[in-house]
């Protein structure tokens, strides 16, 4: 008896549609893309309207003789690849690769029963201009491959290769490496006096803001005692006081982007990981008596539109929740200019199955996901968290001469939470900026002022003048490279997390400290292509190309004149390089060792897979050894020295130099000084700039003489 058919990508998700669907539908999956570009040649025409050759890719054979036996025993082919450019064109290559004559093309934009049903009723057919889109985008991404890798191989090294919006990622984080490298640091001075009402206990603080009506600028020591000298001597009274109700709205639900960006932030997942996480949360989880449900919407998008449905809802379990005064209405978010708003923002399906009911169930870091997931969307739809904030301006006159001081004191009481109830928005660890300790990334500080009225005397209880220098910008995180992409036009939500994990594994760029330094090779590549190909280097020029494919979908352009207006330009200026491009000479880095085996002097190479030490005196003498960084600190195992190593995806770890003898290993900086406690071995964490020193047997014992002895100041740790 024939039953219809339904073909999907993943396997899992095919179990989770099967098990809701009735039991007539038969559910397959493809595993993924069933044809693509040959490998070993440019499989391109380009004198011919860039007409590809598509193959079957390797070791799909015995899924596709499955495929065909399954059509052939249907009544009706649903495709229900992914609802974008990638899954469209999955299902056009299926209906060919089928002989499909009428294949019905199915979107599930979350896998649910109520989504799956509503599909089939809405069935159309296969999305040409989104299929052309995706098109397009693989042939540019081919013909920039394929072109310019053989001449990176000439000219500089075996094994190298070229990407079209890669290149553009990895030119971000040269351009940043070198605006750190050019930085010049400036000293400047912040003056705070700790002032209180006559007759108070209560000290705040004022950070002095002028000087002679203007804005104060304090940039040496001498110029910092001299107003610290005033202002011992100086009488404090108030000036003025303005009170006002500041309010903050929620941020609106996740995008791809700015998942990838908070669980990076939060989470310390991995750009990659993010979306395999989410991806598993999307296609379905076994939740028991419920059955097989999918618990995300779909994760590739950059809309942060909800349907009225899911917005409904929001605001019926916000008002059972938390009160009906914490509702935020109905709000909708503005799409940003050039997103597709095909899909939803990234939501829960039912915002009634919270994260406390799927504690058990899900897996720790699947948890941790849906629970981001599902309070920035609950947040999202809540009232604004209202501020009482106070800005206080004070005069300060010296006893002596007639310099003119003015301080300013601020402080907010929160009035009502709001959103902050569920969900307060992570930031980015940027350097160079001088945040007051009242009002950091535009959040109303917490400092906590008493009532002050307008000529009220103050009393001075302290001064403190503190020392500062400027600081360069920051190195890229994963987070803020696909946040500097997307605010620049580059790669899609279905591209971040390749760009990302492609420009490591080339090894042009590698992790250190979670942030990206370019390699010495990295920097070859991206000057050599710099100087030869500035179009596709060019950020504005690539945000063009992904505005012409994204019109390509929207029937707006053509994509064959797409490439034609492309490949012009290209195939002069690669002629042009193949004619005038030098060859690229990589310099060894010199060192203090000598080799082992020969005597001869030691050097710091780089190689297919990243920098190690080489005799020189290959290729008579191939003695190598990995690069390793030493702490200070000693292995708690067998006492051997703990060095920095670096992982295949250039992320760093410590561990003992004398592996594979001994197998310790850490994650966390391992500090030569034990605890001063039970003495066991004390590990140096990062965030956000501070670090901070746990004991590894127990977190609670105080480390705060090492943090003294490493002249930083640890925050305390708690137990």
């Amino acid at each position: 008896m024939k039953k219809p058919l339904i073909i999907v990508e993943s396997p899992t998700k095919a179990r989770t549609i099967k098990k809701f669907l009735p039991p007539r539908y038969v559910v397959k999956a493809s595993v993924g893309h069933v044809r693509d570009l040959p490998k070993s040649t440019l499989g391109v025409d380009v004198e011919h309207d860039f007409a590809p050759r598509y193959l079957t890719i390797k070791g799909k054979g015995d899924i596709i003789k499955e495929l065909r036996s399954a059509t052939k025993a249907a009544t009706d082919v649903y495709l229900a690849t992914d609802p974008d450019r990638e899954g469209e064109a999955i299902a056009w290559h299926l209906a060919e690769l089928l002989k499909l004559e009428h294949p019905k093309r199915i979107e599930l934009h979350e896998i649910t029963k109520e989504a799956a049903l509503h599909a089939l009723q809405s069935a159309h057919q296969i999305d040409m201009d989104r299929v052309n889109a995706q098109q397009a985008r693989r042939i540019l991404d081919r013909l920039v491959g394929y072109k310019i890798s053989p001449l990176l191989w000439s000219k500089v090294r075996g094994g190298l290769s070229a990407g079209r919006v890669q290149s553009v990622a990895v030119k971000l984080i040269v351009d940043r490496e070198r605006e750190i490298n050019a930085f010049v640091p400036r000293e400047y001075w912040s003056i705070t006096a700790l002032l209180r009402q006559r007759g108070s206990e209560h000290v705040f603080p004022a950070a002095l803001v002028e000087v002679d009506g203007e804005k104060a600028a304090v940039d040496n020591g001498g110029r910092a005692d001299q107003i610290v000298a005033d202002l011992l001597d100086a009488a404090f009274s108030v000036s003025a006081v303005k009170q006002r109700e500041v309010r903050r709205n929620a941020a609106p639900p996740f995008t791809t982007s700015t998942l990838q960006q908070e669980a990076s932030r939060k989470l310390k997942f991995r750009v990659r990981k993010t979306m395999q996480t989410a991806q598993a949360l999307y296609e379905g989880v076994d939740l028991g008596s419920e059955g097989t449900q999918g618990l995300i919407t779909y994760m590739r998008t950059d809309s942060t539109r909800i349907s009225d449905a899911a917005q409904q809802a929001a605001n019926a379990f916000v008002e059972a929740t938390y009160g009906r005064e914490f509702q935020g209405g109905s709000r909708q978010f503005k799409v940003r200019e050039g997103a597709q708003d095909a899909h939803e923002a990234i939501r829960p399906t039912s915002v009634t199955r919270t994260p406390a009911s799927l504690a058990g169930i899900l897996k720790r870091d699947e948890l941790r996901m849906y629970t981001l997931i599902w309070e920035r969307f609950v947040a999202s739809q809540m009232a604004a968290a209202v501020y009482a904030q106070t800005a206080a301006d004070i005069a300060a006159k010296p006893v002596r001469g007639t310099a003119r001081y003015l301080l300013r004191a601020t402080g907010s009481v929160l009035k009502f939470a709001g959103y902050t109830a569920v969900y307060e928005e992570g930031r980015d660890d940027e350097a160079g900026s001088d945040a007051s300790p009242t009002a950091k990334n535009g959040k109303p500080g917490r400092v906590l002022l008493p009532p002050l009225a307008a000529g009220e005397a103050l009393e001075r209880r302290g001064l403190e003048p503190k020392q500062h220098v400027t600081e360069p910008p920051p190195r890229f995180t994963e987070a803020t490279l696909v946040k500097a992409l997307e605010e620049n036009g580059i790669g899609r939500p279905s591209t971040y997390s390749s760009i990302v994990e492609t420009i490591q594994a080339r090894r042009y760029v590698e992790q250190l400290e979670r942030r990206f330094r370019p390699t010495e090779i990295g920097m070859a590549v991206n000057d050599l292509l710099a100087e030869h190909f500035p179009d596709i280097m060019d950020l504005a020029y690539t945000a063009k190309m992904e505005s012409e494919l994204d019109h390509v979908e929207d029937n707006h352009e053509n994509w064959v004149e797409v490439l034609r207006r492309f490949y012009g330009p290209f195939e002069h200026e690669l002629e042009e390089a193949e004619r005038k491009l030098p060859k690229v000479e990589l310099r060894d880095e010199p060192t203090d060792e000598v080799c082992p085996n020969c005597a001869k002097p030691m050097v710091i190479k780089t190689g297919r897979f990243g920098r190690f030490i080489s005799c020189t005196g290959y290729p008579d003498c191939k003695t190598t050894k990995p690069i390793l960084v030493e702490t200070g600190a000693f292995c708690p195992k067998d006492g051997g020295k703990i060095v920095q190593r670096k992982s295949r995806r250039g992320r760093a770890f410590y561990g003992c130099a004398n592996y594979p003898a001994c197998d310790f290993v850490s994650w966390d900086r391992v500090v030569p000084e034990p605890c001063p406690v039970c003495g066991a071995y004390v590990v140096a964490k990062t965030k956000r700039g501070v670090t901070t020193y746990e004991c590894s047997r127990d977190k609670s014992h105080d480390t705060s003489a090492i943090a003294a002895a490493e002249h930083v100041e640890a925050e305390p740790v708690e137990a």
